[in-house]
C-alpha cells in the first residue's frame, strides 16, 4: 500500500552493508516522499554524515545480486563513468576540475576560444526545450570545434601532463580497492567519458601511479606526431550523449598506454559476451552507456552528488543504489566483495 512520509530532518541515515536488504522510511532534509521507501542495512544508531545508501525496490535488487552471483564473475563487466563517478566532485571545499575542464594548451588564446564554446553549448545540453536529436547534432558540433581548436592551437601531450599535475582532480576514495578486486577477479572495467582518453591515462598514471590490466578506456583518443604534438582524432567523435557500448570497438586497454607488459584479460569480443554489467554513474544520462550491450542483469549504481533535495527522487528511480553526497567507492567495493568472496565461485 502506498503511503505519504513527511520526515524532517538536516541528518540523513546511516547505511553501512548492502547484505541485509530491509523497508524503512527514508529521511532527508525537508523532503515529501510517496510510496515505500527500502533501504540498505540501517544500523541501530542510525545517523551519520555522507555516505548514505538509498534503494528504490530491495527485492528486485536481491534478485539482481542472487543472479550475478550465481553467474560468477566470469559473466561481469563493469562499466564506469570518469568524471565525477570515479572522481571527487568536491576536492577541499572547491568544485573538482573534469578531465576535460583541466586542460590548458599552452595558449591562452585558444584555451579562452574553447572557453566560450562551452559557454554556448553548454546550456543546450542541459536545456529541456531542445529535441534529443537537435542536441545531438549540436553536441557533434561543440566537440568537433573544440578538437579543433585543440589542433589548430598546438596541444601538445607534455601540456597535458602538465595540466594534470596542476590540476584540483582526485580519485575518491575506494576506487585504487575497487579496481584491485576486480582485476584478481579478472573482471575488465570499462571507463566511459566524452572527455579525452590521453588525459584520463595521465590522471590516472599521476594520482594512482600503477596501471590494471582489466582497465579499458571508452573516449575520445588523441594522435600526436613524433614531437608529441597533437595532429588529429582517433575514430568517431564520442560526445556525451553518444558515450555507450556502440563505442567500444575504440576503447584501448590502460595498459597499453602505461607500459604494462602483460596482455589484456579480454578483446572487445569476449567483453561482449559478459552479460552482466555493474554500471556506475553521476547522471541519469550515464545509464546509457550499457544501451549497445546485451545484457542479462544489470545492476546501477548512481552518485548523486550535489542538489540532493531537488534530484534524489529522479535518481531513486532511474539507479538501483544511489550514493549522496559524493559518497567514497566503499560501498562499491562491499558490494563485489559481498557478489564474488575470496575463495568463492
Amino acid at each position: 500500500m502506498s503511503v505519504v512520509v513527511q520526515f524532517i530532518s538536516t541528518i540523513p541515515l546511516r547505511f553501512t552493508s548492502i547484505s541485509n536488504l530491509r523497508s524503512s522510511p527514508f529521511s532527508t532534509s525537508r523532503l515529501w516522499f510517496s510510496g515505500c521507501r527500502n533501504l540498505i542495512g540501517m544500523e541501530e544508531k542510525g545517523f551519520l554524515d555522507a555516505s548514505e545508501e538509498v534503494i528504490a525496490d530491495s527485492h528486485l535488487l536481491k534478485k539482481k545480486l542472487d543472479a550475478m552471483r550465481f553467474a560468477g564473475p566470469q559473466k561481469l563487466q563493469v562499466i564506469a563513468d570518469f568524471d565525477a563517478t570515479l572522481t571527487r566532485y568536491w576536492i577541499d571545499g572547491r568544485r573538482g576540475q573534469t578531465s576535460h575542464g583541466l586542460l590548458k594548451q599552452g595558449n591562452s588564446e585558444y584555451d579562452a576560444k574553447r572557453d566560450e564554446l562551452y559557454k554556448y553549448y553548454h546550456p543546450l545540453e542541459y536545456s529541456p526545450t531542445i529535441l534529443i536529436e537537435e542536441k545531438t547534432k549540436l553536441m557533434e558540433e561543440w566537440w568537433g570545434k573544440s578538437h579543433s581548436l585543440l589542433i589548430e592551437g598546438g596541444l601538445t601531450f607534455d601540456a597535458i601532463k602538465q595540466s594534470v599535475a596542476a590540476a584540483t582532480i582526485a580519485f575518491r576514495e575506494g576506487v585504487v580497492e575497487l579496481f584491485e578486486l576486480l582485476e584478481e577477479r579478472d573482471v575488465p572495467v570499462l571507463i566511459f567519458s566524452a572527455g579525452l582518453a590521453d588525459i584520463i591515462e595521465e590522471v590516472l598514471r599521476q594520482k594512482l601511479h600503477r596501471s590494471f590490466k582489466n582497465i579499458r578506456i571508452v573516449s575520445n583518443r588523441m594522435v600526436f606526431d613524433d614531437n608529441g604534438c597533437l595532429v588529429s582524432f582517433k575514430g568517431k567523435t564520442i560526445h556525451s550523449l553518444n558515450k555507450n557500448e556502440h563505442a567500444l570497438d575504440m576503447a584501448a586497454p590502460l595498459h597499453d598506454q602505461l607500459g604494462d607488459i602483460d596482455g589484456a584479460i579480454d578483446d572487445s569480443a569476449s567483453v561482449r559476451k559478459r552479460t552482466n554489467v555493474l554500471l556506475l554513474g553521476d547522471h541519469i544520462g550515464d545509464l546509457g552507456m550499457s544501451d549497445g550491450l546485451n545484457y542479462d542483469t544489470r545492476i546501477s549504481v548512481g552518485f548523486l552528488n550535489d542538489n540532493v533535495e531537488n534530484s534524489l527522487d529522479g535518481y531513486r528511480n532511474a539507479f538501483d543504489i544511489v550514493y549522496l553526497n559524493d559518497a567514497s567507492m566503499m560501498g562499491v567495493v562491499k558490494l563485489v566483495h559481498q557478489l564474488f568472496p575470496v575463495g568463492g565461485v
